[in-house]
This record gives structure tokens, sequence and C-alpha cells, in this order.
């Protein structure tokens, strides 16, 4: 079953966003960012990508990106 266009969350919401922006479907981001159209769906539907995929979307879409680690 999967989510209706727009049920996005978290990062792959943030990735749908700036994909949107830029009036790109999932099949142009993937060109841009050399991942498959399969990955940009399930990294927007909340599977989290690897740092390397991450990478490639984040300069595809001229976002930063920003580590923060919890010290306990």
């Amino acid at each position: 079953m999967s989510r209706p266009p727009g049920e996005a969350h978290g990062l792959g919401k943030a990735i749908q966003t700036a994909r949107v922006e830029r009036g790109w479907s999932q099949t142009e981001l993937s060109l841009h960012a050399g991942v498959s159209r399969p990955t940009i769906s399930r990294v927007e539907l909340g599977e989290e990508p690897s740092i390397k995929t991450l990478r490639k979307l984040a300069n595809a879409l001229d976002l930063v990106l920003q580590f923060h680690w919890d010290e306990d």
C-alpha cells in the first residue's frame, strides 16, 4: 500500500519539497542525482538513505546537510 502524493515526512518531506519547488519529477531528480527513481520514491516515503545517496540528493537539489549528534 503506497501513500498518496504529499504524505512524505521528515527528511523525505524536505527532499520532496525541494524537488517540487524546482518543478522536477522524481525521474528528473534521479537523473540529476545519479540514483534510481525508486530510490527517490523510497526516500520521500520515509526510508533513510545512505550517506552517499543523501549527498547525491543534496548536491542535485543545492541543499546544505547538517548533522547533529546527541552526546549523552
